[in-house]
């Protein structure tokens, strides 16, 4: 089966064709900096998978996604000519909330459902659901499948997902840990598995998702049992534009001090807060790394914050575990960046966590899915590349064969 994953951000886009049958990928597409000025989408084709680079400058991510279409019909080196040959749409949902435990086939009932959870994931779900609609106004009759990230996490406990607040809070508006990244979490979890040579259902992993957006989870015998996003994916880590966990108190502080709206105060929260806004340069990794080697201070300590809170969620996960045999490093910021794996487990060395700076090095290990501490460290430390895309086309793939 061929199945195009969408997978729409804020201010992305990546997409896949896959086929299914052989688990191989067509086509990819990545487009950055949606909205803005300096805005590219790059796709590329099999076997060689050589960029061209597109402007989209002034377009939103559903129109790039239409664009991206243009381009797959007219294109001579593309693995299609026509949209019908796309059997089925894999679509990322962020925030499924208690509507959605499993991945879901969008019909009229599932669609007016993912409308009511886009205040669970803002800067997400909105973009992804607009995508949703363009797709099925091109394409009605082709099956559109929704994959959720809060799916992995329904198997929390009450103890983690339920809020410290009047439980009519909860039964009324369903006010609960919801977490995010799941498909990520359980496609690490399961890829360490392999490298670790022993069955998912008998480790304790503790997987670290750090892109832009952030997330732990402590995975018990291949169940997330918690994770450190929350009702949205604004709790926990310290992220790219996201404050992630801070003083409620906080907020009605500053709203009253400055005067402001309760959705003004949301947009500092998510879209101006976190590595942006302590480090005032960036909410790029890559361009605060650098403002550190150039002596930025206030890079210096955006980068501290950073590194101290996902320690401390890391040992904290250490010890809601029964047992922790290995940390997953995955996600842009933890698959490539050596300089900030090696940050992060300085601290954590006693608690068995050893790594070994020559494994550590990226260098022509990119994309390769290994084991980075010592030998003898109690705790393995893996890096794996996240395949999201393909982890929502197979499970796009399986519910769309069972309508046939």
């Amino acid at each position: 089966m061929r199945v195009l994953v969408v997978n729409a951000g804020s201010s992305s886009l990546k997409c896949q064709l896959i086929e299914t049958d052989g688990k191989v990928s067509l086509m990819k597409c990545l487009a950055e900096k949606v909205g803005k000025d300096d805005a590219y989408m790059s796709i590329s084709f099999a076997p060689d998978f050589q960029k061209s680079t597109y402007s989209v400058s002034g377009l939103s991510v559903p129109e790039c996604l239409k664009r991206l279409l243009d381009i797959l019909v007219d294109d001579p080196e593309s693995p299609i000519s026509g949209l019908g040959q796309i059997d089925a749409i894999g679509n990322r949902i962020v925030a499924g909330g208690e509507y959605f435990s499993k991945a879901a086939l969008i019909d009229e009932a599932a669609r007016e459902k993912l409308d009511l959870c886009e205040d669970l994931a803002p800067l997400h779900n909105p973009p992804a659901d607009a995508c949703i609609d363009m797709m099925r106004s091109i394409m009605p009759d082709t099956p559109q499948v929704a994959v959720f990230d809060t799916a992995f996490h329904t198997t929390m406990p009450p103890k983690a997902y339920v809020y410290p607040l009047p439980m009519e809070y909860y039964e009324k508006y369903k006010i609960r840990r919801y977490g995010a990244h799941g498909t990520s979490h359980r496609y690490a979890a399961q890829q360490a598995a392999n490298l670790l040579g022993r069955p998912l259902r008998d480790l304790g992993l503790i997987t670290c998702h750090l892109g832009n957006g952030g997330s732990i989870t402590a995975v018990n015998h291949g169940k997330s049992i918690d994770t450190s996003m929350g009702f949205t994916p604004l709790e926990g880590l310290m992220m790219g534009t996201r404050s992630g966990s801070i003083d409620p108190a906080i907020l009605t502080y500053i709203m009253r001090r400055e005067g402001i709206s309760f959705d003004e105060m949301d947009s500092v929260l998510n879209r101006e807060s976190g590595i942006l806004g302590v480090s005032g340069v960036s909410a790029d990794m890559r361009d605060v790394l650098d403002a550190v080697k150039a002596g930025n201070e206030q890079a210096e300590l955006a980068i501290d914050m950073y590194v101290y809170r996902i320690q401390k969620t890391i040992g904290g996960y250490y010890a809601a575990m029964t047992r922790t045999d290995a940390v997953v490093m995955t996600a842009g910021i933890g698959e490539n960046s050596a300089e900030l794996r090696e940050r992060i487990f300085d601290g954590l060395a006693h608690m068995g966590m050893i790594l070994d700076k020559k494994r550590n090095d990226v260098t022509g290990e990119i994309g390769v899915n290994r084991i980075i501490s010592i030998d003898d460290s109690p705790i393995k430390i893996c890096v794996v590349t996240t395949d999201e895309e393909m982890r929502i086309a197979r499970e796009t793939s399986d519910l769309v064969s069972q309508m046939m």
